[in-house]
């Protein structure tokens, strides 16, 4: 199942969250990208705020070399920089996954040569997510 959302690539899953995560790796190293952070949002909101908080983590992922073509482009995009990947466990036991679509992001900085990159970039990690959904 396929949520639409013009700034991210997302599918809702029937497998456990861990699995979801493994997959998301799985998917975004076939695809060049690494995991530059990983967020366990569960664990900081517990540790920082004493609060409980459903399964969710905030992957970081990167490109190297995209991101290096990005940063020569224009260097403040490093504020947009990584693309977040998101994992998590919804109410029903259904896992989440969503990665967001570089060009909605980069959309507010007006440059052509970043729009192709995005495009790029933003092709791969809607192949990402479908991966995972179809790996079934």
């Amino acid at each position: 199942m396929e949520e639409m959302k013009g700034y991210a690539f997302t599918r809702i899953l029937n497998t456990s969250y861990e699995d979801a995560i493994s997959r998301v790796t799985d998917a975004l190293k076939e695809e060049g990208f690494g995991v530059l952070t990983e967020i366990d949002v569960k664990e900081t909101l517990k540790k920082k705020l004493d609060v409980d908080f459903r399964k969710y983590v905030i992957l970081g992922a990167c490109h190297p070399s995209y991101a290096y073509r990005t940063l020569q482009t224009d260097l403040d995009v490093g504020l947009l920089l990584p693309c977040n990947v998101i994992v998590y466990e919804r109410d029903d036991r259904k896992t989440y996954v969503s990665a967001i679509n570089p060009v909605s992001a980069l959309h507010v900085i007006k440059n052509r040569e970043l729009r192709k990159i995005a495009e790029d970039v933003s092709e791969k990690l809607k192949r990402v997510v479908d991966k995972v959904a179809e790996s079934r």
